[in-house]
């Protein structure tokens, strides 16, 4: 009886001694992303009806095809952040006789796509340096696309560009990414122009 009583008090003992210490719960965080140097390169993209500084760390791929089709000789492309995990997706299409708003109207949709994921959607107007004009838009939250825009001359060109990440999507964690690539697109529509 008296070795139970002794068993039973040690665990007892045991027990508040193991409550008492205080419990400190980790933090959340994420990993540490390196960003690289920015570097811009304004002769990289070629044999297409268009032109713009990327940065050195972007790789140009215009193997792509939509809906089984090639699309390189259309002008599409993909600019490539390997280091970075994202792909801006960019497509081309020469404007057609009183067709503009339907390429117009199709940007606004596929922006406008993402509503169901996205906390908000913003669209800004933007002219470049030579007169080129388009719309930006900013899509927040956890969506696949987080910047989009679309740029033209209002009579022969039109090119829309979206930005996806090759992750799941996480607003906070790809926050530094995203500002830090913002800066590129940027740069891409401050020195885009067309070759003819």
């Amino acid at each position: 009886m008296g070795k139970i009583f002794f068993i039973l008090v040690l665990f007892f003992a045991l027990g508040f001694t193991a409550c008492n210490s205080k419990f400190t719960p980790k933090a959340t965080g994420y990993p540490a992303v390196t960003l690289p140097k920015k570097v811009y390169l304004s002769d990289a993209v070629t044999g297409l009806p268009y032109a713009f500084d990327i940065p050195s760390y972007a790789v140009v791929d215009k193997n792509v095809a939509y809906m089984g089709v090639d699309q390189q000789k259309a002008g599409w492309m993909n600019l490539k952040f390997p280091s970075l995990n994202a792909t801006l997706y960019i497509s081309y299409n020469a404007v057609q006789k009183d067709k503009l708003d339907v390429l117009v109207r199709d940007a606004y949709n596929f922006a406008n796509n993402h509503s169901n994921k996205a906390s908000f959607i913003e669209d800004s107007a933007f002219e470049n340096p030579i007169g080129l004009q388009g719309v930006f838009f900013h899509l927040g939250g956890d969506v696949a696309s987080t910047y989009q825009f679309f740029i033209t001359d209002s009579s022969r060109h039109f090119l829309r560009a979206a930005l996806y990440f090759d992750t799941t999507p996480n607003a906070d964690s790809l926050a530094p990414v995203i500002d830090f690539l913002y800066q590129d697109l940027k740069q891409l529509v401050q020195t885009f122009h067309w070759k003819s």
